[in-house]
């Protein structure tokens, strides 16, 4: 017996697919009995079958794939915790929390239109990814699986969930807190009961939005760092006159974010507000951010005595690399924030949106003055643009070769992390191949609208003497 996946769904950091036409159940049972034989192999020697963590999120196909992943599962003689409906952080939390659970496998489509439905995994602690995720699709060719007969048991997380959700607040000054009036807009996503629980039990005054799970996404998509996502909560930040709001994604690991004056707080702007936060505890500290980081973070980063670390975007990516420095703190232009500092150091925008109250509370600043505080940078949204699969990381590769050559013109300083990010005395551009599409990502920042137009030509230029052109933007 064997199992062959749509050539579409096994992807860098997760699996992804359409339901129906390139996921379903059977994959989901291929998933589980992959996983599990991994797992199994793994722990050959040990006293006791490997335990496993499922949980899903809101989709209206999430429970028909739970039941299929759980099948295989226990097929392979792994024992599954069924932590039931919830967001992506909550099964990391049952993961790295729970006694004797050894990895953990989350149903979620992220920000992903409603017909689309995934799978993120953890792996003895560790995020699995990349040449992992590939060795499924191996193992489901081969019929290469084991034989068991697993257990099934319900574990009902969500109050301790949220009780350690809580625990961002402990030695903050209630004072500073009690007046707080924060929006929160949940986007009819996973992450919506727990933050129910969740805004009962914090200080200040606390308005929700969209809190009812509804896999078909009725009142707007959830991905918060679409500026349009945004338009409930700015209404409510103003209407209520409230101090700030904060917006989840669809599985509640990613977190966007507003202050008083509905100003958009980027991901790397709530960086700056961590960072800033954490090294006055924890001086010297390593803070990672992806290449896609506004130069204005790794310069507040030193400016607060810190050192800033530029590394590769991808979630999967970061926390390996966090593992690697013994960084306390990273984040990416996306909105995955991860705390490693009084938490595990997975992505989790519940506790994102805890640490912002504590941040400010612990700076002394409103969120408002906090991001008015920042500098004026004029960037570029991230853009995105078709190019076909078998060029885009040869196209990246010519870039770099032109710009390390012999004959760079002088001030050009190439930064090739990821892609290609070059500083000039304009600022910055940047160019890379996304890792789950046939798109090049490009991005630019500079101080002037007249050194944004240089960088912009300079990208255009490279993309002409490689034979592409940046054409129109496209979508996640």
């Amino acid at each position: 017996m064997s199992h062959t996946f749509h050539p579409t769904v096994l992807r860098e950091y997760d699996i992804r697919g359409i339901i129906g036409e390139t996921l379903g159940p059977d994959d989901a049972r291929a998933i589980g009995r992959g996983f599990g034989t991994l797992l199994v192999r793994d722990m050959e020697g040990m006293d006791r079958a490997p335990k496993v963590a499922v949980g899903y999120d809101g989709r209206v196909s999430s429970p028909m794939l739970e039941h299929a992943l759980v099948e295989g599962l226990t097929s392979t003689g792994c024992d599954v915790r069924r932590i039931g409906m919830g967001p992506t952080p909550m099964l990391y939390y049952a993961e790295a929390s729970t006694e004797e659970v050894d990895g953990g496998i989350q149903i979620t489509g992220s920000h992903n239109p409603a017909n689309y439905n995934g799978f993120k995994m953890v792996f003895r602690g560790r995020p699995f990814f990349g040449t992992d995720i590939q060795r499924l699709g191996e193992m489901a060719v081969q019929g290469d699986w084991v034989d068991g007969t697993g257990s099934v048991e319900s574990l009902d997380i969500i109050e301790e969930y949220v009780e350690r959700l809580l625990a961002a607040l402990d030695g903050v000054d209630e004072g500073a807190l009690s007046g707080l009036k924060v929006g929160w807009d949940a986007g009819n996503g996973a992450a919506g009961p727990a933050l129910e629980l969740l805004a009962k039990r914090l200080p200040g005054e606390h308005h929700l939005l969209f809190t009812e799970v509804d896999g078909n996404f009725p009142n707007h998509h959830p991905d918060p760092t679409v500026e349009a996502n945004l338009a409930d909560l700015r209404a409510l930040v103003a209407e209520k006159n409230l101090d700030f709001g904060v917006a989840f994604d669809g599985d509640g690991d990613r977190i966007g974010a507003i202050d008083g004056e509905g100003r958009i707080i980027w991901g790397d702007q709530l960086l700056m507000i961590y960072a800033e936060d954490l090294l006055a505890r924890l001086p010297s500290s390593t803070i990672i951010a992806d290449v896609k980081a506004s130069r204005a973070l790794f310069d507040h980063v030193e400016k607060c005595g810190g050192k800033p670390l530029m590394w590769k975007t991808g979630h999967s990516l970061i926390k390996s690399k966090m593992k690697e420095v013994s960084s306390p703190l990273a984040g990416e232009m996306s909105g995955h924030v991860f705390f490693a500092d009084e938490y595990y150091g997975f992505d989790d925008a519940l506790y994102a949106g805890v640490r912002l109250l504590a941040a400010s509370a612990r700076l002394g600043k409103s969120v408002t003055q906090l991001r008015g505080e920042m500098p004026a940078m004029l960037n570029t949204p991230e853009m995105r643009f078709q190019v076909d699969e078998s060029r885009k990381f040869a196209a990246i590769d010519e870039v770099k070769a032109r710009l390390t050559g012999d004959d760079v013109p002088a001030g050009i300083e190439v930064n090739a992390t990821d892609g290609v990010r070059v500083n000039t005395p304009d600022g910055w551009w940047l160019l890379r191949a996304s890792n789950t599409q046939d798109v090049l990502v490009a991005r630019a920042e500079s101080d002037s609208e007249e050194g944004l137009e240089r960088l912009m030509a300079q990208i255009d230029e490279q993309l002409a003497l490689s034979g592409l052109e940046r054409g129109e933007s496209v979508g996640h």
